[in-house]
């Protein structure tokens, strides 16, 4: 991706986020009975976290040296944890060690339910296959589906990646992503991140690659795409998770306390960074962080009425 295409996918980012917090501050209200969370995210995409046991280096070298995107600062959250950071378009991807707690399985998409596959766009297959070259990694294996060249990979970690060529791509389609989940109860799933979260919901589409029904849900750049397969798989709770950026978190802690959300890690702030938190898991137990910054506090707005 050139200089230029990474500053209009910095624009873009940054216009989305200047709209979201435009209406200004407001009271606080409780949540309404049709109240989703959409109704204070700030950060016009989601973030996304991948969990990895394999040396450090390997995971930076393959989402950057590799894919191409940019690593940002190397944030110290304590406790010795890193969490690295790489513009993956208009959103971040965050990559941190394994923690304790967390079930981590093997197996790809059908392996296992989870957050189990990254989708990437770029506009230039040959200069995407050198840079495996040039990483002495051999050649994704690119075939068409839907009219689109793709090709699956793993990361250093084995955790699947797709690649999406889209020659002559828009600035807006090369800023987004696609987060692929593997679930267990798909109407539980679409409930929750339709009418808890909030997301858009798409039209579902036939996956020919995988070979089942794809229901996606997008919130900016960002869309997350469900997949049920027909047999029973064990649960991996914590290779990757979702990050949202909010204005009121304290709205999502009611939300979730109201709706039954299971919490992993209740309301709090981290220290030096102006931060406050809430972890919760979705019907899977994926990692559903919603985080509230300074910036996006001082946007803050009730949330809108409807």
């Amino acid at each position: 991706m050139s200089r230029l295409d990474r500053a209009r996918i910095r624009a873009l980012l940054a216009v989305g986020a200047l709209a979201a917090g435009a209406a200004g501050a407001q009271d606080d209200v409780a949540p309404r009975s049709d109240a989703t969370a959409a109704e204070v995210l700030w950060q016009p995409s989601m973030n996304v976290f991948r969990r990895f046991e394999v040396p450090a280096e390997r995971m930076y070298e393959f989402y950057g040296g590799v894919l191409g995107f940019e690593q940002l600062s190397t944030l110290n959250v304590g406790n010795g944890s890193g969490v690295a950071r790489f513009q993956a378009g208009a959103q971040e991807l965050k990559l941190t060690r394994r923690v304790g707690g967390r079930a981590y399985e093997s197996g790809g998409v059908r392996g296992a339910t989870g957050l189990r596959l990254l989708t990437f766009f770029f506009p230039n297959e040959a200069a995407l296959v050198e840079r495996f070259a040039a990483h002495g990694l051999p050649p994704p294996r690119f075939s068409s589906f839907a009219g689109r060249r793709t090709a699956l990979v793993r990361d250093p970690d084995g955790q699947d990646v797709e690649l999406v060529i889209v020659p002559g791509a828009t600035p807006e389609l090369l800023a987004s992503i696609e987060v692929g989940l593997t679930v267990a109860d798909l109407e539980r799933s679409r409930r929750f991140y339709r009418e808890f979260v909030g997301l858009e919901e798409l039209p579902p589409v036939d996956d020919e690659r995988f070979g089942t029904r794809k229901y996606s849900y997008r919130h900016g750049t960002t869309t997350i795409s469900l997949r049920k397969f027909a047999e029973e798989l064990p649960a991996d709770t914590g290779s990757g998770g979702i990050q949202y950026v909010v204005s009121n978190v304290d709205f999502v802690d009611a939300l979730a306390k109201e709706r039954h959300v299971p919490i992993d890690q209740p309301l709090r702030g981290l220290p030096g960074f102006g931060l406050r938190t809430i972890w919760l898991d979705d019907p899977d137990g994926v990692t559903n962080y919603f985080a509230e910054t300074g910036a996006s506090r001082a946007g803050r707005a009730a949330p809108r009425d409807r």
